[in-house]
């Protein structure tokens, strides 16, 4: 990974890890939000399917 900006001259451990973090994060490729697929699961489950205790 090649960061963009230099880092901070005054950047705590705990910045450094955090902008990493999210360096390595921003990096990866990420799952299509929403669409057909967050449909069709959401229809998938039915009411009170996630609940089985509360059944009569």
């Amino acid at each position: 990974m090649s960061d963009d900006q230099p880092p901070p001259p005054d950047e705590t451990p705990m910045q450094k890890a955090l902008r990493l973090k999210k360096a390595s994060i921003a990096a990866k490729p990420a799952a299509p939000r929403g669409g057909k697929f967050q449909r069709q699961q959401a229809a998938a489950q039915q009411t009170g399917k996630s609940k089985p205790w509360m059944a009569r």
